[in-house]
This record gives structure tokens, sequence and C-alpha cells, in this order.
């Protein structure tokens, strides 16, 4: 029986405690210490190198963090390993360090970006958690990797990220419309979703938490917004504040 009590319950930072103006550079061991210090669960992101190496990391690009052209999946961790995350000293961590580092001390809610092979991304995560002790879970927005957790590690707790994605201008109409309904999710049957804050509260999600379905969401920069979701679903991932517990609201 999988226990999400923690995903519905814990304070849980946006890729670690993290500040707007970048001294605390986003999915660094700096936000996750920062998270830890403060009694909050952590959100990060991870990625593959060429080499095979899992990173936290969020984008597929270096560029909007550390001011170069090229894509995670071009260089390997010597590539990137003195390289440091806008003008401060953390650099871009392994996924292996971050666990190191965490050590079963916070949930973990583990986002898979969906680039490249996401099969090898998803067993090479999972090779690093086969002896992790601590609570996590997994989330993604692309179906196949929830699909991979529900057939290969059906044990772990597996979730949906979708939203309108009113702002991809790459993808089809007829992928949003998919993606925002989530028409895979008979299949990938996912423990848990995770709706873009924007298109809160939504009647779909309503008549899902109306059956069990355990709904979250991201990412809330307010106390306003952060009450909102709580009002209505379970959950919902903050950054760049710290949310008041429910007694100081």
């Amino acid at each position: 029986m999988k226990d999400l009590t923690w995903l519905k319950e814990a304070y849980i930072a946006h890729r670690g405690y993290h500040l707007e103006d970048g001294s605390i550079p986003e999915n660094s061991i700096k936000a996750y210490k920062e998270a830890l210090d403060r009694g909050f669960a952590i959100e990060l992101d991870v990625n593959l190198l060429k080499d095979h190496t899992v990173i936290a990391f969020h984008d597929y690009h270096l560029k909007r963090l550390l001011g170069i052209d090229k894509k995670v999946d071009e260089l390997t961790f010597h590539d990137i390993k003195d390289l440091t995350l806008l003008n401060t000293e953390e650099h871009i961590p392994k996924l292996s360090e971050v666990l190191d580092f965490i050590n079963g001390q916070t949930p973990l809610l583990i986002e898979l970006k969906p680039h490249g092979n996401v099969s090898l991304l998803v067993d090479a995560v999972m090779g690093l958690l086969e002896t992790y002790k601590g609570p996590y879970a997994i989330f993604s927005f692309h179906p196949k990797v929830v699909y991979l957790l529900k057939k290969n590690y059906p044990h772990v707790i597996r979730g949906q990220i979708a939203e309108s994605f009113r702002d991809d201008k790459k993808m089809s109409p007829l992928v949003k419309k998919m993606m925002k309904h989530m028409v895979f999710n008979p299949l990938t049957k996912p423990d848990f979703i995770s709706y873009g804050i924007r298109d809160l509260p939504n009647k779909q999600l309503d008549r899902l938490m109306k059956k069990g379905m355990t709904i979250i969401s991201y990412a809330a920069r307010t106390q306003n917004e952060f009450n909102l979701v709580k009002d209505h679903y379970h959950n919902v991932v903050f950054e760049y504040f710290e949310p008041k517990k429910k007694d100081e609201r």
C-alpha cells in the first residue's frame, strides 16, 4: 500500500528553497539545504547527460542558468562539473549527490524531464533510488514515464503533470488537448496528478478528487495562491516565499 500522506500534507519547496534574485539558485545543494533547514520537503528536476549521468537540473539548455548555448544531452559530467549556476559558487549536482545529501531527512518529489530517451532516464533514476531509504515520489509531463513506472516499478508513487499548455507554441492543438485532459491516465494509472496553478480550479480535477485521486499543483508564488489551491485540492508546491502554517493564516 502506497502512503501518499506526505504528498498531501508536506510543505514542498519547488526546486528547493531558491530565491527569485538568483542568490540561491534553483536545484542547487544550497537550495536543498535551505529547504531542509526550514523543514520543507523538496521538489527537484532531473535530466540525463550525454554520458548518462543523472543531474538535478530543470532546463534542456544551459543558457538560462549558465549562459552557455548547449543542450544537456550534448555534454558529459566532466564538461559541466566546474561550471557554476548564475553568479554563485553553486554547481549542477548529480542526483546521486542530492540523494547522499538529503539522506532520507525529508521527502523528495522528483520530476523526470520529458527530453530524449525517457526509458533510459527512468532506468537510470531508478537505479540510483534502488537503495535509497527516504520517502519519494516521481512524476513527469511525459505519459510514457508514468507508464514505464507502472510497468517496471509499480511500487513507486507515480504522478502525471498536466496543464493547458497555452503558452507552448510548438505543441499541436490535438496534443495539447490530449495532455490537458490526461487521456493516457486510464493506461498509466497515476497515483496523483500535479496540475498547473493557472488552470485551477477546474471541473475535471474536482471529479477526479471526488473519486479519490490525490491532486496537487505547481507553483504558488504568493500566500494567496497557496491558500487558493489548498482550499480546493490537497497540496501545492511553492517558490520564492515561505508559506504560513495553517494555524498562522
